[in-house]
């Protein structure tokens, strides 16, 4: 099969696959504050880390949603790691509330002061990510057309980490459980890892 995302058979593909082939999606669990001080925290699944050094991740946001204007308003935010014991948190978060609806009280969530930035993590989160925004872009089109989805980018100026998931000196990714999010409505869980060596030449 082949087909063009605008003009694909509805009849063979009624819903589109394209979330289903860039998959999993790690989720970017945004917490980000207002000017006024008003709180959101919304999960993204256009989320990555972009860079080692500096530690660089970026959300794409599809619309200009709060957790953009927020950011753009104050230049930080947190990325709180989604775990499968927060999944039902983590999807009550998406919720599209009014603004100024604080989500994290909304899931019975707990916040955690952070260390550097004024927006809180999320205290039952094994990791979160202390971020100061870089840039924001608006995507377009290739032939230039202004597409409503906007790229945050961070620098993480500091990492929270619970040391129960530490284990000799690496953190134990398959024992926290995140989740990552796949086609449609479906999730993944990631509880097993494998190990490979980089070729050297």
């Amino acid at each position: 099969m082949f087909y063009e995302p605008e003009t694909r058979d509805r009849t063979l593909l009624p819903y589109d696959p394209f979330k289903a082939i860039v998959a999993p999606r790690p989720i970017g669990w945004i917490t980000s504050m207002s000017a006024k001080g008003e709180i959101n925290l919304a999960p993204y699944s256009f989320f990555n880390g972009v860079n080692s050094r500096p530690n660089l991740v970026m959300f794409g946001s599809e619309n200009y949603k709060d957790s953009v204007a927020f950011i753009e308003e104050t230049g930080e935010f947190v990325c709180s790691l989604a775990t499968y014991d927060l999944r039902e948190q983590m999807n009550a978060t998406a919720a599209p509330l009014a603004r100024g609806i604080n989500e994290m009280i909304r899931a019975g969530l707990e916040p955690a002061p952070c260390r550097i930035v004024k927006p809180p993590r999320v205290a039952a989160s094994p990791c979160a990510l202390e971020c100061k925004l870089t840039k924001v872009v608006q995507m377009n089109t290739f032939d230039g057309e202004p597409v409503d989805c906007h790229v945050v980018f961070g620098q993480v100026v500091g990492v929270h980490i619970d040391d129960r998931f530490i284990v000799n000196g690496l953190l134990d990714t398959a024992a926290m459980q995140p989740i990552a999010r796949c086609g449609y409505d479906q999730y993944a869980k990631v509880d097993s890892v494998f190990a490979m060596e980089r070729p050297t030449k």
